[in-house]
């Protein structure tokens, strides 16, 4: 028997006798491998600073560049996932699994060999006369992670996630809220894991850059924005780390000036470990797959007769090409984006929000160490959200708990830029502990709204095609991976840049040509080059400042809340489908 065959869903047909109970794992195994997706922030410190290592360099990505990697990805799914659903219902299953595995872990080793490139300087040079009479520098390192984890491992996000949904929803008609909760739980909480292996691999291939010594002991000279030292008659770049950024350094080191390329970040060789480990598990996962025999039910099982609390529950199907002729779908698109939107932009920058909103009140705590843990600790109440509240629908009904889902979230989301301006006022632990409440239960429903909304499909189109349905609505995850992480990037960009320009107000001239060793009229290309920092301004500010960071995301969060109010209206909209739209046979 070949591959394709061994693959293909007619060969995995259950036997009489099988315990559906032995499918589930295999779910939850390829979505904790996927579900590491969401421990993308914790690569963040470290992608930002592949050659400065301590702190980021002017030739380093930028926090926008990351970030939007992570957007591609998501992007990538919810395309893929919009194909693979109707390909789903033909090759099944494990066929589907295994692709993905083959995507989602090349995609690891793309990715490696992307940062790996940037670390020892490959670029390309491009000369185009009708563009730029200057050759064009591409660096090669950025756009192959772009193309491995973003497209490729978002391919692999697509195809791994919708491929046990269908399918355990036909092996538990009798709780497809849980079934759902239990195929989509181990995706929230693969940032669990990925977190404590991530932390750990980046410490273990960290390795620091060259100390040349304190600030006081290094004559700098700066040149086009960046600063650099004479070493035997070549200027050598360099960075210099202050007293704010030890906090948000991988491995603590001393403060002062480093020789930037001369250390590494541990990202390149943690993305080759992870994309070797992840294809192997997830193969092993799909082949574990297995389909029920046509019209195979669970034992002493009726279908639930009709209810108040079963009224949006129908008996019948509805074809994918009829799906996308009724406003129920449309209305289930906005609620998944705008819930996700929400939500995603959020845990693209998680590690970097706590620590920018509560590191400078209350350093002794908002260690780069506990940011990690509040990413761990996103990852558990999503996990626990995904398989509480699909269950919790099961027994309220689909649309009450999307109700829930956005009436509560909105006032969580009010609540933080709350939060956040009475810890800059006045410095309490107990501002990070609500903070971190509203968080937790937000990250809840976020779950909660994935795992529930496959259900929510059943329900409204019947089981037939219900595979093929959920990943045509999984393109309003694509679309949200665009929004919420512009929305948070955007904003977070533009309240940095008044900040620093506010802060700025604050230095004399000759003061700031004194530290920065440039005038300040060339201001925006040392903030450019990340000379200029708000961590950087800060030991240079009269007493009492109050450091502008922690209000860097109150507007995200007061956008997010309005996102919540448009999906609360759709929600109430959802009625059953019309009857003209049900199959006939």
């Amino acid at each position: 028997m070949s591959l394709y065959e061994t693959l293909h869903k007619k060969n995995i047909i259950a036997k009489p006798g099988f315990n559906r109970w032995l499918v589930p794992p295999a779910s939850i195994a390829i979505h904790l491998c996927i579900g590491s997706v969401y421990a993308w922030s914790m690569f963040n410190p470290a992608l930002v600073k592949v050659l400065g290592v301590v702190t980021s360099s002017g030739d380093d990505w930028s926090l926008g560049q990351v970030v939007w990697i992570f957007s591609v990805a998501i992007v990538s799914l919810g395309l893929a996932a919009a194909y693979a659903g109707k390909w789903l219902e033909e090759v099944g299953p494990r066929m589907v699994g295994f692709v993905a595995a083959c995507c989602w872990g090349g995609g690891f080793l793309i990715g490696s060999l992307g940062i790996y490139l940037h670390e020892i300087g490959v670029q390309i040079s491009l000369s185009l006369p009708m563009l730029s009479s200057e050759p064009i520098v591409l660096r090669l390192g950025l756009y192959l992670l772009y193309l491995g984890y973003g497209v490729l491992g978002g391919i692999g996000l697509g195809l791994g996630y919708v491929s046990p949904v269908s399918t355990l929803i036909r092996w538990f008609p009798d709780r497809r809220g849980m079934a759902t909760g239990m195929a989509i739980m181990g995706f929230g909480g693969g940032a669990m894991i990925a977190k404590v292996s991530i932390d750990s691999l980046l410490a273990k291939f960290y390795k620091a850059p060259e100390y040349l010594g304190s600030l006081e002991s290094v004559q700098l000279v700066t040149e086009g924005g960046r600063r650099f030292v004479d070493i035997a008659g070549n200027l050598t770049e360099v960075v210099i780390v202050t007293t704010n950024d030890i906090a948000k350094m991988i491995v603590p080191g001393d403060i002062g000036v480093y020789i930037v390329g001369t250390g590494s970040s541990g990202a390149a060789q943690t993305f080759l470990f992870l994309g070797i480990v992840y294809f192997l598990i997830m193969t092993i996962a799909a082949f574990s797959y297995r389909v029920p025999a046509e019209g195979w039910k669970p034992e002493g099982w009726t279908p639930p007769k009709d209810s108040k609390k079963t009224r949006l529950i129908t008996k019948n199907n509805v074809h994918i090409d009829q799906a996308l002729k009724t406003p129920q779908f449309y209305f289930l698109w906005v609620v998944l984006c705008f819930n996700v939107s929400a939500g995603i932009g959020v845990i693209g920058v998680a590690k970097t929000m706590m620590i920018e909103i509560f590191q400078p009140s209350l350093p002794a705590i908002v260690t780069a160490g506990f940011a990690g843990t509040y990413v761990l600790m996103i990852s558990v109440f999503n996990m626990v959200g995904r398989i509480f509240w699909a269950s919790m629908s099961d027994f309220i009904g689909r649309k009450p708990t999307y109700f829930i889902f956005f009436s509560l979230g909105i006032l969580l989301y009010l609540s933080i830029p709350f939060t956040a301006k009475a810890m800059s006022i006045n410095p309490a632990v107990t501002y990070l502990i609500l903070f971190y409440a509203a968080s937790m239960i937000i990250f809840t429903m976020y779950g909660g709204g994935f795992a529930t909304i496959p259900a929510y499909l059943a329900d409204i189109f019947g089981t037939k095609y219900v595979g093929g349905i959920h990943g045509r609505l999984l393109t309003a995850w694509s679309t949200a991976g665009v929004l919420g992480p512009v929305a948070i990037t955007q904003l977070r960009q533009s309240s940095m840049d008044n900040a620093i320009n506010e802060l700025v107000q604050k230095i004399s001239p000759e003061k700031f040509q004194e530290i920065y060793g440039s005038s300040i009229e060339n201001l925006s290309l040392l903030v450019q080059q990340k000379t200029v920092t708000i961590s950087n301004l800060m030991p240079h500010m009269p007493e009492g400042t109050i450091n502008p960071s922690t209000t860097l995301y109150n507007t995200t969060m007061f956008a997010m809340a309005g996102l919540l109010a448009i999906a609360f209206i759709c929600n109430l909209l959802i009625s059953p489908v019309d009857s003209k739209h049900h199959m006939k046979d």
